[in-house]
């Protein structure tokens, strides 16, 4: 009698439960898939949350999909994986290391050896720092990668530096070794004008501060600060107009970008006006406004 309990208990679970296609919600991120490919790893995370456990007892997002609280946009490389258990990265991929983490989080040790340091070598370039996930490695081997590339990259410095001065240690690395580049800043603004030229101006704080320009640099000035969610795969030598900033303060950015050793070499701005009422002389004038910055 015990048997056939628990015989009747797995299998509805299993066959019965789950649909054949699933709706995932994985960090905001919408996946679909076949529940096969979700229970093809024997004892992964995924495995047990859909054949273990009940339907009803997993969460679910406002439209009824399966909700899981993980990187949305990492989460594809996890699916490519449970479809046929193979590891297949676009080229210069800079977050080995977060992909590191889901897989162990999803309990995938077999993709976790996979994405180790050791075994990594043929997606990392080497000659840019920029390239490399910084967690992939510890912070010793980290310093000697960068004095390394520093030494390959003093002639450039003397010929292109200012002063032409050769500099060693942490000091070379930090200033000599900056490579030159152009990074955009734009932003859109707001503003009314009534009457007796009574401005109410809000464009020092602006919704959004989008950043142009080759990702390896716009990664370096802006470190934690650049939200790369619509830009995620990036090879670090190409350039992106996706990218955009976390906070809303143009003078953060002035004061990242004056850090990292640029200066202003022009700007742009448009701007059209709209009357705000019929019966007033209030008017609204929207603008885009563009800051171009380079670095020698």
């Amino acid at each position: 009698m015990a048997l056939a309990d628990n015989a009747g208990c797995a299998k509805p679970s299993e066959d019965f439960s789950f649909p054949e296609i699933i709706e995932l919600n994985v960090g905001g991120q919408v996946y679909i898939t076949r529940h096969p490919t979700l229970v093809s790893v024997p004892g992964s995370l995924l495995w047990e949350m859909f054949t273990q456990k009940n339907v009803r007892s997993l969460a679910r997002d406002s439209k009824g999909r399966f909700f899981v609280d993980r990187d949305g946009f990492l989460f594809r490389y996890i699916l490519d994986y449970m479809r046929d258990q193979q590891l297949v990265l676009p080229d210069h991929f800079p977050e080995r290391s977060r992909l590191q983490r889901e897989a162990e989080y999803f309990m995938l040790p077999e993709l976790v050896k996979m994405l180790a340091p050791k075994l990594s070598k043929q997606n990392s370039l080497g000659d840019d720092p920029c390239q490399s996930d910084p967690e992939e490695v510890s912070p010793n081997a980290d310093a000697t990668r960068n004095l390394t590339s520093a030494g390959a990259m003093l002639p450039s410095a003397v010929t292109g530096g200012p002063g032409g001065a050769i500099t060693t240690g942490v000091g070379a690395t930090g200033t000599d070794v900056r490579r030159a580049g152009f990074i955009t800043i734009g932003y859109r603004g707001s503003y009314t004008l009534g009457r007796d030229s009574q401005t109410d101006a809000k464009f020092r704080r602006v919704a959004r501060i989008m950043v142009c320009g080759k990702t390896s640099l716009a990664k370096e000035v802006f470190g934690d600060t650049l939200n790369e969610s619509r830009d995620p795969d990036r090879p670090p030598e190409r350039y992106t107009s996706r990218y955009y900033l976390k906070f809303t303060f143009l003078e953060q950015a002035f004061d990242k970008l004056a850090d990292a050793g640029f200066h202003m070499v022009a700007c742009n701005s448009t701007g059209t006006c709209a009357f705000a009422h019929d019966q007033t002389d209030d008017r609204i004038w929207t603008s885009y406004t563009e800051y171009v910055f380079y670095r020698e």
